[in-house]
């Protein structure tokens, strides 16, 4: 790592802290190592602090080679790049956040289908009202660049025969994409569908509502009895982490344990009960 410039101070606890200089102008091969480093330290630090706001922020900076490395997969939406690397590095910071040591993984490994992620999303939120076969998405461009051409050229509308002769389809292909082509606006909910001006009926007055209670009822249901198959400690932390909010460090001192143990159990116990979901899914319960 002799491209990576460091230095180590200590701060007023007297515990040594690592320091990058420019951690955005990491090589690659030299981020991998000292993210290792990085995320250790990031777990033996309290959240809120100091300390663990300068080590978060210096792991994201040296990883933001992932980000574009990930962002370079969508290089065909070149004029959106920006947008696309700031959604990745929402990507970057919740891979961060949610890596776990105990995991014999790489953190890229961890980290970039995160952020792979983060940008699908990003596209699937933003582009399409709903959901549309690729094929059909990319008619959608062939569509518009026919329609204009044959519009400036006929002086008129053109018609699906003319459109499927210029791009190659068939007319049932045409009226297809053309369909298709709806999904990629929508109408609010709140747009008015008629009546008059005094009593206007909004279109979202038709549309059923899915109770969100009902999904975390089934959620529940799963996870009840494998929180009742953890040992009593484990149910007591995780009771005091997310039911009582308090830190992991907090969490040590009421019991008399270190932050690092409880950050092992907990991770343990999260495990367990992520692995007990996952199989419940998978059985169709």
């Amino acid at each position: 790592m002799a491209e990576a410039k460091t230095t180590r101070v200590t701060n007023d606890a007297h515990e040594d802290l690592p320091v990058v200089e420019a951690p955005h102008e990491v090589a690659p091969q030299d981020a991998r190592a000292l993210t290792k480093v990085f995320l250790r330290e990031l777990a033996e630090r309290e959240e809120g602090t100091e300390e663990y706001q300068y080590v978060r922020n210096t792991l994201i900076e040296m990883n933001m080679s992932l980000v574009r490395y990930a962002a370079g997969r969508f290089r065909a939406r070149a004029d959106e790049m920006e947008d696309i690397v700031q959604v990745g590095m929402i990507g970057l910071i919740k891979a961060i956040d949610r890596f776990d040591l105990s995991r014999e993984v790489e953190f890229p490994t961890f980290a970039v289908p995160y952020i792979v992620g983060e940008i699908k999303r990003f596209f699937r939120d933003t582009t399409w009202a709903v959901h549309v076969p690729r094929r059909l998405q990319e008619a959608r461009v062939e569509l518009a660049k026919a329609t204009d051409e044959l519009s400036s050229r006929l002086g008129r509308a053109p018609r699906v025969a003319e459109l499927a002769v210029l791009m190659g389809l068939s007319e049932e292909e045409v009226i297809e994409a053309q369909l298709a082509s709806n999904g990629y606006n929508s109408t609010s909910l709140d747009a008015a569908i008629g009546g008059d001006e005094e009593d206007e009926t909004a279109l979202a007055d038709f549309i059923g509502e899915e109770d969100p209670a009902l999904a975390l009822f089934e959620d529940f249901h799963t996870l009840a009895p494998l929180v009742v198959a953890l040992g009593e400690r484990d149910r007591l932390l995780l009771h005091l982490r997310f039911v009582e909010e308090l830190t992991q460090a907090q969490i040590g001192e009421r019991l008399g344990v270190s932050q690092m143990h409880v950050s092992r159990l907990l991770a343990r116990s999260l495990n367990r009960l992520r692995e007990g979901m996952l199989a419940e899914s998978g059985t169709g319960k």
